[in-house]
């Protein structure tokens, strides 16, 4: 059973600093229940105009949304399951591999093989319920192939309940992402009676461990002062939590109890260079018996994922004057290790021989 929400955001597009993006990766570009036989839907991506869609065969395919001949978008044209037609000229494509295959105008004294033109194509998977697209660096060539493999959530049996969330955010995805894995937020941006409040704020001792191109919060007992967490204790097991952050945005958690697990996907994708938007998957089977317990999760969820967005909406307003800003130790010290993993991506984009910023595991302290 699956469950989607969708938060949209009431303000305009921030106007605060850019970031430089991260290319060479996958990215999802939008649900795939938008994608029905037959019809387009476009998305944006690191500022690439994308058009989506899927073919009668059932497989994705993502192309820029520009015709090469002039420019129009392909997104106003046709599409019959197969190819995608430009509705200027009526040149079309196939739009897996994005090859012209005939130029109506062409007559037969022109020598041009429209084969040999191509609109941009990007490599285009379906994982749980996203349209995962590869974004290769400027310049790549024509249908970059992946050096990566497509993202994929964390399942534990084969039974299970789904939800997703998503809400788009008004700051670039530093700052999204430096949010998203802030971790002495929590009592200030997300009170409340179910989750925890200021009152419950109390020291707290992580170890931290260097994976490739991330991090590791090592497995540990969760927060004894966040009510989600406690309720777990009813199967009577120990509950025990491990919390990955991925270059470049992927926050994953998974909750193990017995045979009882929760599993999750964050992502904090750049939209724009100063915009982003925030997708969370989930997966799992505490309480799969329980009536209601999905649009529960749901609800509260939202709520959640809400309160980030407006503590997003309201930073980016202060982000509009391009302050000077500062990262502290211990809290602050998760971002300051994205901020390093980043430049030495940036510098390697393969991702291999690059010094990472931690040399083992360590053990912060905060308070929340």
């Amino acid at each position: 059973m699956a469950l989607v929400t969708s938060i949209q955001s009431a303000t305009g597009p921030a106007s605060g600093p850019t970031a430089t993006l991260i290319y060479d990766d996958w990215y999802p570009a939008l649900r795939t229940d938008q994608l029905r036989p037959g019809k387009l839907a476009t998305a944006m991506l690191l500022d690439i105009p994308l058009v989506l869609g899927r073919l009668k065969s059932g497989k994705l395919f993502a192309m820029r949304d520009s015709c090469p001949h002039r420019g129009i978008p392909l997104s106003v044209g046709w599409f019959d399951g197969n190819r995608l037609t430009c509705r200027y000229h009526g040149w079309e494509f196939e739009p897996c591999s994005g090859q012209c295959e005939q130029i109506p105008s062409l007559s037969s004294h022109d020598k041009l093989d429209p084969t040999r033109i191509y609109a941009s194509a990007y490599p285009c998977d379906e994982r749980d319920g996203h349209a995962w697209v590869y974004i290769p660096a400027p310049g790549a060539g024509k249908l970059a192939a992946p050096a990566r493999s497509v993202p994929d959530l964390a399942k534990f049996g084969p039974r299970y309940h789904t939800a997703h969330l998503s809400a788009d955010l008004p700051c670039n995805v530093d700052h999204g992402i430096i949010g998203l894995m802030d971790p002495a937020h929590g009592p200030f941006v997300h009170q409340a009676w179910w989750w925890r409040s200021r009152h419950s704020i109390r020291e707290k001792t992580k170890r931290f461990e260097p994976i490739p191109e991330g991090f590791r919060m090592a497995a540990h007992a969760p927060s004894a002062n966040s009510a989600p967490y406690k309720l777990l204790g009813v199967y009577g097991q120990p509950v025990e939590t491990t919390i990955d952050f991925v270059l470049p945005n992927r926050r994953t958690e998974t909750i193990r109890c017995g045979d009882k697990w929760f599993s999750s996907l964050t992502t904090i994708t750049p939209v724009t260079s100063s915009t982003c938007r925030i997708d969370v998957i989930a997966a799992w089977n505490v309480f799969y018996r329980v009536p209601l317990v999905t649009p529960i999760a749901k609800f509260f969820g939202a709520r959640f994922v809400r309160q980030d967005q407006e503590t997003m909406i309201q930073q980016a307003e202060g982000l509009r004057h391009n302050p000077s800003l500062m990262l502290i130790d211990d809290a602050d010290k998760p971002a300051k290790w994205y901020f390093a993993l980043k430049q030495a991506r940036l510098e390697t984009p393969a991702g291999t021989g690059s010094k990472h910023p931690m040399d083992g595991p360590v053990d912060l302290h905060w308070r929340s």
